[in-house]
């Protein structure tokens, strides 16, 4: 099992609005699918991830140094214990490799939109919605039925009510169901 290749892409969350720091007529985001070598369905699972609105889009950063540290590590330095899954720590420390330690902003931007990418790959790997992968590896294996939430990106039709949210038993993150977004992050993987 491997991670076969990184795509990263900038995409336009442009919008007429503005606060007292930003206009986002001009916002744009990092979009990434990592895709790998496990087959499920006769295709290969790709995990996705995107960065928040408020930053820009961290394609030079992603494409310069992290996305060279991860293709070109020994891919088993990057899997997991049991040799049947990534592993987002391994991976995340090979990321860093290299990297002063601190903050920096930008940097945390563009090494958590690839975060999120491998473990939206994992949790499909898994078979499981990652809320319910990340119970089990780090809570007490019974995932909270209502989550508090701070912001949207949800699937399409999940409703939020008095700042919780139930999430759907959806593979991986769930961007599936999140029909533009998915289509954007689709379109790397094609």
């Amino acid at each position: 099992m491997r991670i076969t290749e990184i795509r990263e892409k900038t995409a336009s969350i442009a919008s007429a609005i503005a606060n007292a720091y930003i206009d986002f007529s001009r916002m744009t985001c990092s979009v990434v699918a990592v895709m790998t070598d496990v087959i499920r369905d006769g295709k290969p699972i790709v995990g996705y991830g995107f960065n928040s609105n408020g930053r820009y889009g961290q394609g030079s950063l992603i494409r310069e140094r992290f996305l060279p540290r991860i293709l070109e590590a020994d891919s088993k330095r990057l899997m997991d214990e049991k040799s049947d899954n990534l592993d987002p720590t391994r991976i995340w420390e090979c990321m860093m490799t290299n990297e002063k330690p601190g903050g920096h902003g930008e940097r945390s931007v563009a090494v958590g939109t690839i975060d999120m990418a491998v473990w939206d790959a994992v949790a499909k790997i898994a078979e499981k919605p990652l809320f319910r992968l990340l119970a089990e590896r780090y809570g007490n294996g019974a995932p909270d039925p209502k989550v508090f939430v701070y912001a949207g990106g949800f699937p399409d039709g999940v409703k939020v009510q008095d700042g919780y949210v139930t999430m759907p038993e959806l593979p991986g993150i769930g961007f599936e169901g999140k029909a533009d977004l998915y289509r954007e992050m689709k379109a790397l993987s094609n």
